[in-house]
């Protein structure tokens, strides 16, 4: 996968040393969650730990100073054909081929590569986007930080932050659409249920997809 980056000024973050990262799903949105109200349902029998496992899939504290677009290879945004019956707008998810589609009509689609959830933490299901954030903060839930004591109470948005330049909050779960500082994990099942994008792709479906939006998550494509 070969990656351009576009380079802005923004101010480094300094680095900061922590071990490991937690889920770049769960922020604030575990907090509010309604029990029940959620329609999606992980694939696995019992729901996951809403962390991340402790590797350099998500590091809290490195900076990035560039949006990454990818445009080479098959994770590149492209205009694809992709028959389907949404209408325009309607925003599909093929966890397995690693793929997130924006409806066009006429049987065409935006098409952008993504990270997805590792093994026993993909899912699917039917939600809308309930909000949209720019380069959100990270709260990690108590839980989270009973077993990651080391882990910061709070991270400001900014290129540090691996939640990334973009958010789209999915319904009433604890799952995002979200940026990323690592953009080579776009491709690789390593998150716990969300989605990942380029920072500069993300910014560009921020733009595209309003709340409201319909959010199709498939385990396996039905074309």
């Amino acid at each position: 996968m070969t990656a351009t980056c576009k380079t802005f000024p923004w101010t480094a973050f300094s680095r900061t040393a922590f071990a490991g990262a937690a889920c770049l799903g769960v922020a604030l949105a575990l907090a509010v969650a309604a029990p029940g109200a959620a329609r999606a349902q992980p694939a696995a029998a019992a729901q996951p730990p809403f962390e991340e496992t402790m590797d350099i899939s998500d590091e809290p504290g490195r900076v990035s100073t560039e949006e990454v677009i990818i445009t080479e290879g098959p994770y590149a945004r492209q205009m694809v054909l992709f028959r389907s019956s949404e209408a325009p707008g309607t925003v599909v998810i093929h966890t397995s081929e690693r793929f997130l589609y924006v409806v066009q009509g006429n049987n065409r689609a935006l098409r952008y590569g993504i990270g997805v959830g590792r093994d026993g933490f993909q899912w699917s299901g039917l939600v809308k986007v309930s909000r949209k954030s720019e380069w959100p903060d990270w709260r990690p839930p108590p839980e989270m930080l009973q077993r990651q004591p080391y882990l910061p109470r709070f991270m400001a948005g900014g290129p540090g932050n691996p939640m990334g330049a973009r958010a789209l909050y999915l319904g009433s779960t604890v799952f995002r659409i979200h940026g990323t500082n690592q953009p080579e994990t776009i491709g690789e099942a390593i998150s716990s249920g969300c989605f990942r994008l380029a920072n500069g792709d993300v910014i560009d479906l921020y733009e595209r997809v309003p709340v409201g939006t319909k959010v199709i998550i498939r385990h396996k494509a039905t074309l």
